[in-house]
């Protein structure tokens, strides 16, 4: 298939070079911070409009909420270059409540929407190895499953209604969020008691305590290795739609909130752009390490 892919960052360019050597054409928007590998594996046009009228199926992959409406919906944006039948794939983590909109938007014009955000950061993006969670009509789904199982392992579609795959992003984060925070208290904890932190991982990770967030984070935690996977401020982002939306409906989330308040410790400290795993920053310097 003809593939338009926009958003080309440390998770999207291995997403799209997976698709290209799963025989997909790829068509991309012309910028300065193109790769010289995307430039050889791609066609590249002017715009994302352009990109919109070249491809028969256009992926998202940017920051947040504003990003994809300006991509989508902006001057030489998507939508211009919309014909009926097409399909849009929005792989960005956003507000369930704009991507309901979103979805209504493209599909007065005809087209199909299907929200998929994904976890993994960027070991999953190079792997090929993401869980992806998506809303949209089965038909719609249908037709990116190929495109899905070219980036992805865990592949679920969550729903019909558009945005079914938002909310199930966001419930990943929180617990994402909550279990780097356990993780990091543990850590710290164990150091200030005078143990060895890596000791105590690898003790932790044979028996009931164990995770991917011990096995990878505590890891770069214990190395000081934070170098983004997944930054900070993009966490800070999808904990805001979570207690966002937790508010519109009525609910708590004090854990979640507390998480958020400890992103915010480490950001105010030059560290929004760090790996979300150097919360355990905030944890020691409340534990005064």
């Amino acid at each position: 298939m003809n593939i338009g892919f926009i958003g080309l960052g440390i998770m999207g360019r291995p997403m799209a070079l997976h698709l290209k050597a799963a025989g997909h054409t790829l068509i991309v928007p012309e910028r300065c911070s193109l790769t010289a590998e995307i430039r050889e594996a791609a066609t590249v046009v002017a715009d994302a409009e352009a990109v919109a009228k070249a491809a028969e199926i256009i992926i998202l992959m940017v920051p947040d909420t504003p990003d994809v409406e300006r991509v989508l919906f902006g001057a030489a944006g998507v939508a211009g270059g919309l014909s009926a039948g097409k399909l849009v794939i929005d792989m960005s983590s956003i507000s369930p409540t704009a991507t309901k909109d979103f979805a209504e938007r493209v599909a007065a014009l005809g087209c199909g929407y299907v929200d998929a955000p994904v976890s993994g950061g960027e070991v999953g993006a190079k792997n090929a190895a993401l869980t992806i969670m998506c809303g949209g009509a089965t038909a719609d789904f249908e037709r990116a499953l190929p495109l899905f199982q070219a980036m992805g392992k865990n592949i679920t579609h969550v729903g019909e209604a558009p945005g079914a795959g938002q909310v199930c992003k966001v419930a990943n984060q929180i617990i994402v969020a909550l279990n780097i925070q356990a993780v990091a208290e543990a850590l710290t904890f164990a150091k200030k008691a005078g143990a060895d932190p890596a000791k105590v991982r690898q003790a932790l990770m044979g028996g009931f305590a164990n995770s991917r967030i011990l096995e990878v984070h505590a890891e770069r935690m214990i190395n000081r290795t934070f170098a983004p996977g997944f930054r900070i401020r993009l966490h800070q982002k999808d904990l805001n739609l979570a207690l966002g939306s937790a508010k519109d409906m009525g609910m708590a989330l004090p854990n979640t909130a507390i998480a958020q308040q400890m992103f915010s410790a480490v950001a105010a400290h030059g560290g929004a752009d760090l790996d979300h795993s150097a919360l355990v920053q905030a944890i020691e310097l409340m534990a005064g390490i």
